[in-house]
């Protein structure tokens, strides 16, 4: 414990330049820091600082020792702080933001989590919006596309695949397509970027040099629920990701189409801001949701066809 003492008194003295200033930090008197500093010279057998009436720095040996002392002091800080964290019940309030296609995945999870982590009260904000979790004081946020913000740590959940479907009656009115020109002519419901109002391309895999599908747009939808209602109705083809239609598809109100011609796969990730001291409350559902969201994917759908 002497020992450690020495090296917070020698670090601190260094980090702060003076012996007055970590004693303050320190909660001790500058002359004992100064004597816990002069004692760890004597036990190295090295002098680590320079000193004058005005002022102290450190000797070339002083910076290397610093810098050594420094990484140790931090990782006995994360030893210390993990520990904490397994004495530590989780518990408070918790914000949880994500796309409004992903509550039905959720919902179906929480009892277990709520019965698991009693203490804890979920704030859910289910949006397509991008929020920014620093500035809205965002817990853990689900997300999908490029995700390139550097003050936010990811851990990636298991992928998903976007597919075409159209109901039944649409396609016995329109036509099965069987290749993709085959969609020349067929109605259309897109889906648009709530933030920048953009319509994302179909994932379709065509022929070297062929164009682009002629569709008509007969509607366009910021929310993916709402494209999946206006696709049962059987008002066009569209397209949207696989856990979202796998229960429509079931039940025989949607069809896929063109299974053999996609290639859209889709990646959701888990965002929440970077630290060096994780709470315990994002910690837990870090944890619980990596590994029950997405826990089987969806590798065949119903309905299916090429």
């Amino acid at each position: 414990m002497d020992r450690l003492s020495g090296l917070d008194a020698f670090v601190g003295t260094a980090d702060l330049g003076s012996f007055a200033a970590a004693g303050r930090v320190l909660g001790l008197s500058a002359s004992a820091v100064g004597k816990a500093v002069s004692k760890l010279e004597a036990q190295l057998g090295v002098r680590l600082f320079q000193r004058s009436t005005r002022s102290i720095r450190l000797t070339e040996e002083g910076r290397m020792f610093h810098e050594r002392c420094r990484r140790i002091l931090d990782d006995l800080g994360d030893a210390e702080a993990a520990i904490a964290r397994t004495l530590e019940t989780p518990r408070g309030r918790l914000r949880l933001s994500a796309p409004l296609v992903s509550y039905h995945l959720l919902l179906p999870l929480l009892p277990d989590f709520i019965a698991r982590y009693p203490e804890i009260e979920l704030d859910l904000d289910f949006n397509d919006r991008i929020v920014d979790l620093i500035d809205e004081g965002v817990d853990v946020a689900i997300r999908s596309g490029d995700l390139p913000d550097s003050r936010l740590m990811m851990r990636a959940l298991r992928p998903f695949q976007m597919v075409l479907c159209a109901a039944p009656s649409y396609l016995s009115q329109h036509g099965l397509p069987e290749t993709p020109r085959d969609l020349d002519g067929h109605l259309s419901i897109r889906f648009r970027y709530p933030n920048s109002g953009k319509l994302p391309d179909w994932p379709l895999t065509l022929p070297a040099g062929a164009a682009e599908p002629s569709l008509r747009i007969l509607m366009t939808c910021n929310n993916m629920e709402a494209l999946r209602r206006a696709v049962i109705s059987g008002l066009g083809i569209g397209c949207m990701p696989d856990f979202l239609v796998r229960e429509p598809l079931a039940r025989g109100e949607l069809q896929t189409i063109l299974g053999k011609h996609m290639d859209g796969p889709g990646q959701f990730s888990l965002l929440w801001p970077s630290s060096r001291n994780l709470s315990p409350k994002v910690r837990v559902l870090v944890d619980f949701l990596s590994e029950r969201l997405f826990a089987t994917q969806c590798d065949s759908l119903p309905g299916a066809a090429v």
